[in-house]
């Protein structure tokens, strides 16, 4: 427990000197994040496009689609903000400057995680949490204690998922180098996927999402209980109340894995 607690300390000291760092900037930070925010906005002007044309996608209508888009989205992008950077992982494993994180009495995984923070991803972090905003205002929930406590329980969730996604496919780099586009798959492309229903997609990419890399459970099953919507594809309802058990499990496999990894690494020589 003290070590944990050493490692949480020692990670806030090193990004709050690099967030210290990027703040001397404040022009460039505005216009970094302000690019964001825009870049991000038209992937939900795709989404708004598709209502346009459909009053609505298997029973899910517009402010419906945007709750699972924002809880969603600001999970990829508060975990991108931290964890963002380990897909560039491989890079220092084929140089070996990875060795130089061996040396150091500290944990492999703070010094990576500390390594870099992108400070204007923030700006997609608001562009998601002003659609959730929308969705919320716009959609029919009938808010009950409940849901008023599993809203933000799927969004922390999220976050921590994609975040050992990340992780995860950054101790895929050290047997397989240069593969961060298959992670980008599970990560941003998980992100385009669980914005949608689990419902409209084939039963492979549905087990896939729900069942391998389970973002179904912190988006479209919380998504159904919050709205009170019956799930079509009759899974249990328990499950739209697994995200804290499924999040904690998968967190738990992707650090055993990232410690495997690390055990396993052999050294450039270089």
């Amino acid at each position: 427990m003290t070590n944990l607690s050493n490692d949480v300390v020692l990670y806030r000291r090193l990004v709050g000197a690099r967030i210290r760092s990027q703040w001397q900037y404040r022009a460039s930070f505005v216009l970094d994040a302000v690019g964001s925010f825009c870049m991000t906005a038209i992937d939900f002007v795709v989404v708004w496009a598709l209502f346009r044309h459909f009053p609505a996608l298997d029973g899910w209508t517009l402010p419906e689609v945007a709750l699972l888009y924002g809880i969603s989205g600001i999970g990829i992008a508060v975990a991108d903000l931290g964890c963002g950077h380990l897909e560039e992982l491989y890079l220092d494993i084929r140089s070996g400057k990875f060795d130089v994180v061996l040396l150091r009495p500290v944990s492999t995984l703070v010094q990576v995680l500390a390594a870099d923070l992108a400070l204007r991803r923030v700006g997609r972090v608001l562009q998601a949490t002003a659609v959730l905003v929308y969705a919320l205002a716009a959609a029919d929930v009938a808010w009950t204690p409940a849901r008023l406590a599993l809203l933000p329980v799927g969004v922390v969730c999220a976050a921590l998922l994609y975040a050992a996604t990340f992780v995860l496919w950054a101790g895929i780099s050290f047997w397989t180098l240069g593969a961060n586009e298959v992670g980008n798959a599970f990560t941003y492309g998980g992100n385009t996927m669980t914005s949608y229903p689990l419902s409209v997609f084939g039963a492979w990419l549905r087990r896939l999402y729900a069942f391998v890399v389970p973002l179904a459970f912190v988006t479209y099953f919380p998504g159904l209980y919050l709205l009170g919507k019956d799930d079509p594809l009759g899974y249990p309802r328990w499950f739209q109340f697994a995200a804290p058990v499924v999040t904690t499990a998968y967190v738990a496999v992707a650090l055993a894995f990232w410690r495997f990894a690390v055990r396993h690494y052999r050294s450039t020589g270089s």
